[in-house]
């Protein structure tokens, strides 16, 4: 048998084995900019009593979704989280923030919240590397938007980003999950559409940094735009990792690529190790 594959195989059987030991919190964060509380789930490795600190993976809901979609729905989740010796962080995006700081609604400040506010928060109450090379980001559909779209501009918070499934280019669908209760309508406000999609903010990007991981599945509707991220990248000389595979904008789709994410994760957390 192939020898990444036997290690691959190893992966699994102690993801699913270790699948009850990580300990899940879900936690009360104060935000100033938007003066609520919004709930989080944080998942802590059976390592965590080590004493030592550990990096940190912020993991994004889609739209629809809250703090507690990837505790309830991706079971494998927990033991990826012990295999990898990671922290993740599962925030609250209100139902269809989209991770912006609106510029229609000053109730919705989602990206101050959670590249700043959060940040902050998880650092002062777990133990943490407190550096962007113990810092990552990654979600689903509008997460994997607002991972990406957060990563980008603040690079000296995250150092590795990832997105599944993501709508990465926005503009297509001006009509479709409240992106114009955020933005104001395309027809109005082009001029905020185009600058806040993802595949139009390559420009803020450097080769090299932003460890880079992007991934979506064959019949999901956000296939075409992630190919179009995809080439952009390519063109740009920007380094990336690049996943496709049948499937389909659901959650058997994200239980299985949240394993890649997150080992995509830990490999970028190792690299100062390594070297």
């Amino acid at each position: 048998m192939n020898p990444v594959r036997i290690l691959f195989l190893f992966f699994l059987l102690v993801s699913a084995g270790s699948l009850r030991a990580a300990k899940i919190d879900t936690v009360e964060t104060y935000s100033a900019s938007m003066k609520k509380t919004i709930k989080a789930v944080v998942l802590t490795p059976d390592s965590y009593n080590s004493g030592r600190e550990f990096p940190v993976v912020y993991l994004l809901h889609g739209y629809s979704g809250n703090y507690a979609d990837w505790v309830k729905k991706a079971p494998a989740l927990a033991g990826a989280v012990d295999a990898q010796g990671v922290i993740v962080v599962c925030p609250d995006g209100n139902y269809g923030s989209w991770y912006f700081d609106s510029p229609v609604d000053a109730s919705f400040r989602y990206e101050t919240y959670l590249a700043n506010e959060l940040v902050n928060w998880v650092d002062t109450h777990y133990r943490t590397v407190k550096n962007r090379q113990g810092r990552a980001i990654t979600g689903l559909s509008m997460g994997g938007h607002g991972a990406l779209y957060l990563a980008f501009r603040h690079q000296d918070v995250f150092g590795a980003a990832g997105s599944m499934s993501g709508g990465v280019d926005i503009r297509p669908f001006p009509a479709n999950w409240d992106i114009a209760k955020r933005l104001g309508t395309y027809a109005q406000f082009p001029e905020r559409w185009e600058q806040n999609t993802v595949i139009n903010m390559l420009h803020l990007l450097m080769p090299g940094s932003l460890a880079l991981i992007i991934d979506c599945g064959t019949e999901d509707f956000f296939f075409r735009v992630n190919n179009n991220l995809h080439d952009k990248l390519l063109e740009r000389n920007i380094a990336h990792d690049y996943i496709t595979r049948p499937g389909g904008h659901n959650w058997a789709y994200w239980n299985n690529a949240v394993n890649y994410q997150l080992l995509f994760m830990r490999q970028f957390f190792d690299k100062p190790k390594r070297n």
